[in-house]
């Protein structure tokens, strides 16, 4: 046996025992565990540039950026450093009464992003965080401002907010809520934005838009505007495809906001730090939330952080005087290393110039996908930035959706592992219409636009014969 034999050997050995012991040990996140039963574990080792390797050395494009996380890309030696350096110096201590250089400088950077006076900067770990935050921020405020009864929320059908019981009730997917309830109480629902199964005014994208912004008033007055806290709304909203609007719908739900004293929360966990351009997108869509949360891009991953950024009118009532207290808070929120990382990242940011990088690629990287319309499987392609969904059909002509045993065949069994023994990490996906969604690393140009249409089209070209 030859010295690269036994290399051989010894790496699938290591594989072997990986995968043995992903399957013992490993409780994966909205996965199907049973299913790796007779199968292995995909076991990503590492990262470089727009690329991932997986345990067996396959090289593959991420066109999803890890989780709509790695705005940089991969392996980006400087940020590793960072976090090296500030673990030295000082690992970790809390923002419960105390502060701490990074969280500071962070928390100034973030400010001075952000439209209007949003200047007050609430840290977590995670998306989820920051939004169960913004929810329990506006019942406070409006307690603390004697309007007791406005704890409700409105958000859209089918959108994605979280996983915690808070922003589960937030969350518009029942499929993802049945196991867990009964949730808290007060999330109500709206029309979403979807133009290409509009329920109304599918011939004029603006009417639409008016048509559904006015759907979330109808909702407050059945509610009664003195139970609704706030409205939550995503500059493009995820589940359901990458759901668009035009600026004018924007405008009309600040102007609804506004009428009936309701925040007005701008959920850019995937939306903010360049995924469109800008630092946030509600800058580019044209509108001044109360609120904002963020997360994933805020440090590419490197490190894990999320921030609720709260306007100067939501924190008023907090500062009124001395014994009153936000009673809310992470052990990990504005983690020192995760607050250093965050900044080193937004330096790669502005000396890299990746928001520009994305305005002046988001119509190649439109046009490039815009050719899979050709297929018979494809329905639509829509979406803004470097964030595009493709709708799969059952039947061009008529814009059928895929039932129930398609969504099973293609969406869950055949395309995650097609597609990513193809050479492609995206994002199959069922909750709404089905689609594909892609969101690669802000650092992406032509050629990797190209390889992402190259591989989807031979494998939907595949997936049609399960049709």
């Amino acid at each position: 046996m030859t010295l690269d034999d036994l290399t051989a050997s010894d790496s699938h050995s290591r594989d072997l025992g990986l995968d043995a012991a992903a399957r013992d040990h490993l409780w994966m996140h909205f996965t199907r565990m049973g299913s790796f039963q007779d199968r292995d574990v995909p076991v990503i080792t590492r990262g470089e540039g727009h690329y991932i390797y997986d345990s067996r050395g396959r090289k593959i494009l991420d066109g999803l950026s890890a989780l709509f996380v790695v705005q940089a890309g991969h392996g980006r030696r400087e940020l590793a450093e960072v976090a090296a350096a500030q673990a030295t110096q000082l690992a970790y201590f809390p923002v419960w009464g105390y502060a701490t250089p990074p969280a500071i400088e962070l928390a100034e950077r973030l400010a001075s992003y952000t439209p209007g006076d949003l200047n007050r900067v609430f840290f977590t770990t995670g998306g989820g965080e920051a939004v169960e935050s913004a929810w329990k921020v506006a019942k406070q405020h409006f307690k603390l401002i004697g309007k007791p009864l406005k704890h409700k929320l409105i958000s859209r059908a089918t959108a994605y907010h979280g996983t915690t019981h808070g922003a589960l009730a937030i969350t518009g997917v029942p499929a993802m809520k049945q196991a867990f309830e009964p949730l808290a109480p007060g999330g109500f629902r709206a029309a979403n934005t979807n133009f290409f199964r509009a329920e109304a005014h599918s011939d004029d994208r603006e009417a639409h838009a008016l048509w559904a912004a006015d759907r979330i008033e109808e909702a407050i007055l059945f509610e009664g505007p003195d139970t609704v806290a706030a409205v939550f709304v995503e500059p493009v909203q995820n589940s359901g495809g990458c759901l668009t609007a035009p600026a004018s719908y924007f405008r009309r739900v600040r102007e609804i906001c506004d009428k009936y004293d309701v925040f007005m929360v701008s959920d850019e966990v995937i939306c903010a730090f360049g995924r469109h351009g800008t630092m946030f997108a509600c800058s580019k869509f044209g509108y001044t939330p109360d609120i904002i949360t963020c997360a994933k891009g805020m440090s590419s991953g490197y490190s894990p952080i999320g921030a609720m950024i709260a306007s100067e009118r939501v924190v008023e009532p907090f500062l009124a005087d001395t014994t009153t207290a936000f009673t809310h808070g992470y052990t990990f929120g504005g983690h020192p290393v995760s607050a250093a990382v965050s900044l080193a990242n937004l330096d790669i940011f502005e000396r890299e110039k990746l928001n520009q990088h994305v305005l002046d690629n988001e119509r190649a990287f439109e046009t490039t996908l815009r050719t899979l319309l050709d297929l018979p499987v494809v329905g639509d392609v829509r979406g803004d930035g470097y964030f595009w969904a493709i709708e799969l059909v059952s039947d061009k002509a008529t814009e059928r959706r895929l039932d129930a045993a398609q969504r099973e065949r293609i969406v869950k069994q055949f395309l995650p592992s097609a597609l990513f023994d193809a050479g492609l990490y995206c994002r199959p996906d069922d909750r709404g219409d089905a689609v594909v969604q892609l969101a690669p690393p802000l650092t992406c140009g032509q050629s990797e636009f190209d390889e992402m249409e190259q591989i989807l089209r031979e494998v939907l070209t595949q997936a049609e014969h399960l049709l």
